[in-house]
């Protein structure tokens, strides 16, 4: 057995997993999310900004030392659409390494979309015609598989905090810019989702902070239950309520909504309008919620880690920002 720790450093939030990995099953231990918009004007300007690097630095000092509190052995960070597509973002990750001891690793789409699979698959077996659909704030992963493994994978570059920035500008938005956005969402899966993958799709499962926040919203829940909310459904009648609800009000309304992370408010309609559309397109009228996710697999990619030593400072550890 390990005692582990993983931390998703993802474009819209920063997440904590602690935890025991025994043969390929996760015991939590301590389980924390922070909104800290690492990827906020990445898709304009290319490059992590100095305000988000702060916030994010902020919080991996807590998580060092709730980590180390707990007796993690080794811990893995994984990064992925927000650095991915930062010019700095290779830099950004050396001085995380440096600074705080962690392992990490920048993932690729389709690493993301396999590691997604791997948290998902850690306490289940997919029934075939499964696709697992993980929005995040800069891109959104698509995993179909079943009893075999992954029958096909793709990361589309389009996520909440993403789609909010190029499209949803006014408060509340207007139904020309949803509409807007829907469009984009349309376009990107009809150009990358195969015709075959479409029609063998007989059910899907949603995964990460939109999907669990929009469900948490429509069951009426006035606290966060991470228990209410994995495995149950979400009808896309459920899921196109909260929709208009969350898009007809502003966004200091939104942030009072409860259980809605106040942080998040200001991308969950652009969320909203992925979970949607992605449904429409496979044809499914609900969505499976899995608590279970890449931060998941990513405390069994760190249980495999071999044991840490010392070296060499990171390239351009120094010149992040």
């Amino acid at each position: 057995m390990s005692r582990v720790a993983a931390i998703d450093l993802g474009t819209n939030s920063t997440r904590l997993l602690v935890a025991d990995v025994d043969n390929g099953r996760i015991s939590d231990l301590a389980r924390e999310t922070r909104i800290t918009r690492l990827g906020e004007g990445v898709d304009e300007r290319r490059r992590l900004l100095p305000g988000p690097i702060a916030r994010v630095r902020n919080v991996l000092t807590d998580f060092r030392r709730s980590a180390e509190s707990l007796g993690a052995e080794r811990t893995l960070a994984i990064a992925t659409s927000a650095v991915r597509d930062a010019e700095n973002g290779e830099a950004f990750l050396g001085e995380v390494e440096w600074s705080y001891g962690f392992a990490t690793r920048l993932l690729s789409g389709h690493e993301e979309a396999l590691l997604t699979f791997r948290g998902v698959t850690s306490e289940r077996t997919l029934e075939q015609g499964t696709v697992i659909v993980d929005i995040g704030g800069g891109s959104t992963e698509l995993i179909a598989g079943g009893r075999d493994g992954i029958r096909w994978r793709d990361s589309l570059d389009i996520g909440s905090g993403r789609l909010t920035e190029r499209f949803l500008h006014s408060d509340p938005p207007t139904q020309d810019e949803l509409d807007a956005a829907a469009a984009a969402v349309r376009a990107l899966l009809a150009e990358r989702v195969a015709d075959e993958i479409r029609s063998d799709t007989s059910s899907a499962i949603g995964v990460a902070g939109t999907i669990t926040s929009l469900a948490a919203l429509a069951f009426g829940l006035d606290e966060y239950d991470r228990e209410r909310v994995h495995g149950s459904e979400l009808s896309t009648d459920a899921l196109e309520e909260q929709l208009q609800r969350l898009a007809s009000v502003p966004l200091d309304e939104r942030r009072g909504m409860r259980p809605l992370d106040p942080d998040r408010a200001s991308v969950i309609v652009g969320g909203a309008v992925v979970a949607r559309e992605v449904l429409a397109y496979f044809g499914l009228d609900k969505l499976e919620i899995s608590e279970r996710d890449i931060l998941d697999g990513a405390a069994l990619a760190a249980a495999e880690l071999q044991e840490h030593e010392e070296g060499a400072v990171p390239p351009s550890a120094h010149t992040c920002c």
